[in-house]
C-alpha cells in the first residue's frame, strides 16, 4: 500500500498530559506536511490547532477522557465547547461502567445525545475494547451500528491495551449500515498500520507512523 494512502488514514495524535503548545504546534506542521487526515489533541489545544492548521488539516479532540464515567450533560457540554473552539471531529469514550451493567439503551442515548451536540461534525465512539469481553464488544458493534455516530474506535490508548487485528476483524464482521472503523493504539509499523487498514479499518489513531517517517527521512529513507 502506497504510504501516503496510510498516511491519509492518520489521526496524528498527542494527547499525553505534559503536551505544551511548542509539542502541538510540531503535531500540526507533521500533519501537514505528511498529509494526515487529522491531529488529535486535548479539547483545550482545539483552538491554538485550528489557528496552527489554517484549514489544511482537520481537528479532532477528545470527550469523556480517557474513563468515560462522565454525565451524558457534561460530555454534550465538552462536546458543543469542542465544536464553538473549532473542532471537526469528535471522538468520545462511553460508560464501560453501563456496559458492565448491559444498559445499552443508555449508551445508545448519550451516543445521539453527544451527535447532536456536535452540530454535524463527525462522531467517533470509543469503546476500550481491552476492558470487554468479545460478548460486550459485539453488543457495542450493534448499539454503535444502532446511533447516529459515525465511527466506532478501539481505543483511548490510556488504558491496559491497545487495537488488535483480532478487534478489528470483530468489528468488521458485526457492525453495520454506514459505520466506519477506526483503530487507535499499538500501531507500531507501516506493516502494522496496512494490515488494520486492509481488515477494515478506515481511520488510525496513532503518533507513531509520522515519527517512523521522521526518522527514516533523517536516515535518508523513504
Amino acid at each position: 500500500m502506497d504510504i501516503k494512502e496510510i498516511l491519509s488514514r492518520v489521526d496524528h495524535t498527542l494527547l499525553t498530559q505534559s503536551a505544551a503548545e511548542e509539542d502541538i504546534r510540531i503535531l500540526c506542521e507533521d500533519a501537514v506536511k505528511y498529509g494526515c487526515a487529522s491531529v488529535c489533541v486535548a479539547p483545550s489545544y482545539v483552538d491554538f490547532a485550528k489557528n496552527c492548521l489554517g484549514g489544511k488539516v482537520k481537528v479532532c479532540t477528545v470527550i469523556g477522557f480517557p474513563n468515560g464515567n462522565m454525565t451524558t450533560a457534561a460530555k454534550c457540554f465538552e462536546a458543543e465547547d469542542a465544536v464553538n473552539n473549532g473542532a471537526d471531529e469528535i471522538d468520545m469514550v462511553i460508560n464501560i461502567g453501563w456496559v458492565k451493567d448491559k444498559k445499552y439503551e443508555n449508551i445508545l442515548s448519550e451516543i445521539n445525545a453527544v451527535k447532536k451536540s456536535c452540530k454535524g461534525r463527525l462522531l467517533k465512539v470509543i469503546i476500550e475494547t481491552c476492558l470487554l469481553t468479545e460478548d460486550e464488544k459485539i453488543m457495542m458493534c450493534r448499539t454503535v451500528s444502532e446511533s447516529d455516530a459515525d465511527y466506532i474506535k478501539t481505543s483511548t490508548g490510556f488504558s491496559t491495551g491497545g487495537a488488535t487485528k483480532e478487534d478489528i476483524r470483530l468489528f468488521s464482521d458485526n457492525i453495520s449500515g454506514s459505520l466506519k472503523i477506526k483503530a487507535a493504539g499499538g500501531i507500531s509499523s507501516l506493516d502494522d498500520a496496512e494490515e488494520f487498514i486492509c481488515l477494515g479499518a478506515s481511520r488510525l489513531g496513532t503518533s507513531r507512523i509520522v515519527k517512523i517517517l521522521k526518522n527514516s527521512e533523517s536516515n535518508g529513507g523513504y
